[in-house]
């Protein structure tokens, strides 16, 4: 039986459970961001609140649209931290003032999300579900760009 987009709904229901997975690692990804664009301090202040203000918003549109997309396929987005953190791989961060250590706890949580996107493309494939293969083909483009950037950075 298929659901109102014309995807299996047990694959549905699977893909569903993996993208709230997703939502909840952006919206802790999201606040760790948040923490680190108020709270950085050292010579590279200016650089990296303006590249950290960038991720945030980056993140914060994904959380959106991630849900959109878990909602198009008639599930339910989580929307509580006490959710997300019970099922995000991500940990939260606190208390970081040092730019280079923020850089690598973004490259780690950035390692973390991509390795779900790929699973849901995975998932997406199978299903024939091309909204969400899209989506997840764009997400990992751009994370994989941005993480050659940051270690870039790092060296």
């Amino acid at each position: 039986m298929n659901n109102l987009i014309g995807i299996d709904k047990k694959k549905a229901k699977k893909l569903n459970k993996s993208l709230n997975e997703l939502l909840a690692d952006y919206q802790l990804f999201y606040q760790i961001l948040r923490g680190l664009h108020w709270n950085i301090k050292g010579k590279e202040f200016f650089e990296l609140h303006l590249k950290f203000e960038e991720l945030y918003t980056d993140a914060v549109d994904k959380v959106d649209e991630i849900a959109e997309r878990i909602l198009t396929l008639e599930g339910e987005p989580l929307h509580t931290f006490s959710d997300y953190l019970k099922v995000s791989k991500i940990k939260e961060e606190k208390g970081v003032t040092n730019g280079v250590q923020g850089v690598k706890i973004i490259v780690k949580t950035f390692s973390i999300i991509i390795k779900k996107e790929r699973e849901i493309l995975d998932l997406a494939n199978e299903a024939n579900d091309e909204g969400t293969v899209s989506l997840m083909s764009d997400y990992i483009s751009q994370t994989e760009k941005t993480l050659w950037m940051l270690n870039a950075y790092l060296q």
